[in-house]
């Protein structure tokens, strides 16, 4: 990722937890959400991995051609499976993947340790950076609302929107939400670089 460190390994580190939280989700649901935890997990692991500032790690000539083969074949099977079983989150990570293939395509002609500001022409084409910063903007502020408790529970917890709570820490709509959010905010500072 170019642009500050810091903000990198911020990512990195919070993508990481993501995609290791998702992993561990996999095990634990139904079908379909052991299909978007998969999905979570590598949409997060990949955003850690793109995340790692580009000072400290040059990916080129290999990194932008790997990245864009990895997210189109996992953005090609979320769109397969959003056709056969029209779950609406595998589109999400449809559009997720292919805005990770258009930021390496895009980040990878950019000098590293610096970034495409540097001179003073953006990386990418503003109108499709435009149009992704605003589907995750009203993404992340989706998964803000779903983290808002519906109402209160007979027992004065919170009654959750998505789905009634299972025992364990592995499979919580709550931490669900909240790694989709960090995802989602994830993906808008990695596009606010470009």
């Amino acid at each position: 990722m170019h642009g500050p460190p810091l903000v990198g390994w911020l990512l990195v580190a919070l993508c990481a937890a993501t995609g290791a939280y998702c992993l561990l989700s996999v095990r634990a649901g139904a079908a379909g959400e052991r299909r978007a935890a998969r999905g979570d997990a590598l949409m997060g692991l990949g955003m850690a991995v793109m995340a790692v500032p580009a000072a400290t790690l040059d990916t080129r000539p290999w990194g932008a051609p790997l990245f864009a083969v990895v997210f189109a074949t996992g953005g090609l099977r979320a769109l397969l499976l959003a056709r056969e079983r029209a779950e609406a989150h595998h589109l999400h990570h449809a559009v997720g993947a292919f805005a990770m293939v258009y930021m390496a395509l895009a980040m990878s002609g950019t000098p590293v340790g610096g970034h495409a500001g540097a001179s003073h022409e953006p990386a990418g084409t503003p109108l499709l950076t435009g149009l992704l910063l605003v589907y995750f903007a009203v993404y992340v502020v989706r998964a803000v609302a779903g983290l808002v408790p519906v109402m209160a529970g007979p027992s004065g917890e919170a009654a959750w929107a998505d789905s009634p709570p299972r025992p364990g820490w592995q499979w919580r709509p709550e931490l669900t939400n909240a790694c989709r959010l960090t995802m989602g905010i994830g993906m808008l500072a990695m596009l606010l670089t470009l």
